[in-house]
């Protein structure tokens, strides 16, 4: 299997196969701390408070949903 699709680190914005490393999806450790301190000194928030409907999009049994489409089963 070929490598993955090269993505950007969300700190620097090299691009590479992070995803392929043990610490994607940044580059280096220096990044990942440094996006943890963002995160810990509150420059990186999550903006409101998580609903159910955003939780549609993460299949509970390895099955897509769509957008808006009812899960079976439930």
């Amino acid at each position: 299997m070929g490598p993955g699709v090269p993505i950007k680190c969300p700190t620097c914005r090299k691009a590479g196969f992070w995803m392929e490393k043990p610490l994607g999806p940044f580059c280096s450790e220096r990044c990942k701390l440094v996006d943890l301190g963002k995160w810990l000194g509150g420059e990186h928030r999550i903006s409101s408070r998580l609903q159910a409907e955003d939780l549609d999009f993460f299949p509970i049994d390895g099955t897509p949903v769509e957008p808006g489409a009812e899960r079976g089963g439930e």
